[in-house]
């Protein structure tokens, strides 16, 4: 369902489906949309004082860099399964933690790609150091992680069910 390491993406069937039709867009019609409002503020005049078209350009870099991220994560993907229940935190699933084993202290997260990242849960990805801390533990495991500064946090393991979408 999600990165499970450096170079293999697990998605979903929907997931796949959704990010390919993503990037078909932007390959296609979305590009040419851009490539026509470029055209038209540079018809505009003179560049460097034309917003729009810096814009424009602006707009079409950020394109790209989702085209060729899309592209890169497509052809790494793989198409599976959630994970199964089993007690071990893994990519796709919903992990409670609590730190320091403080259990009034918690945090519920989605342990996933940034693909599936959305207001709903708050997603870290299996490389990030709390994911990396996690991921593979069995639920009441003890987990360590760095913390930006350098320092050493502890956290608890307290629940991992896959996650349902």
């Amino acid at each position: 369902m999600t990165q499970t390491s450096e170079s293999v993406t697990w998605l979903t069937q929907e997931a796949y489906d959704q990010l390919k039709a993503e990037l078909e867009y932007l390959s296609g019609p979305a590009r040419a949309e851009i490539t026509e409002k470029i055209a038209a503020a540079r018809e505009e005049g003179d560049l460097k004082e034309n917003a729009g078209y810096h814009a424009a350009k602006e707009e079409q870099g950020k394109q790209e860099l989702r085209v060729r991220q899309l592209t890169q994560l497509l052809q790494t993907a793989k198409v599976g399964e959630a994970p199964a229940a089993t007690g071990v935190v893994a990519p796709g699933m919903v992990v409670t933690i609590a730190f320091d084993g403080d259990p009034d202290d918690t945090l519920e997260f989605l342990l996933a790609s940034r693909e599936y990242a959305s207001s709903a849960i708050e997603t870290y990805s299996p490389q990030s150091p709390l994911g990396e801390g996690v991921n593979g533990k069995k639920v009441g495991a003890d987990a360590e992680y760095e913390l930006p500064n350098g320092k050493k946090a502890n956290v608890k393991v307290l629940d991992a069910k896959p996650y349902s979408g």
